[in-house]
């Protein structure tokens, strides 16, 4: 079985079921920390390929500093992704990659797809 990658953060309910449901399955886990070790840009394009949606669909847009950044359904491709890199708190959580597949693991039971 392949290492399933799950972008986490612990203080969210989602990506702790999410987890949990892996680790029930026997997933081979590699946990990122991603508010405390961001993805690049290169990484959330890569990601954001492998999930097949625009940058806007991986976006907290209820996050207050969406709003203070001004960014918007609007906002360019690229500027979204920059966004994601230089505050990772705007990244929806969690974010689990296996192979050339991911999924948004909301609700959590996504991760099982990947298995």
């Amino acid at each position: 079985m392949a290492t399933i990658t799950i972008w986490h953060n612990p203080r969210c309910s989602k990506s702790r079921m999410a987890l949990a449901l892996l680790e029930e399955n026997g997933a081979q886990l590699r946990q990122i920390k991603y508010l405390e070790a961001p993805p690049t840009e290169n990484e959330i394009r890569e990601t954001l390929a492998l999930l097949d949606i625009p940058a806007i669909d991986l976006m907290r847009r209820s996050e207050a500093t969406f709003k203070e950044l001004n960014l918007s359904t609007d906002t360019p491709q690229n500027e979204l992704i920059s966004a994601m890199a230089n505050h990772p708190i705007l990244i929806e959580r969690p974010v689990i990659i296996s192979g050339t597949r991911a999924v948004i693991g909301r609700p959590p039971e996504n991760a099982l797809s990947l298995l």
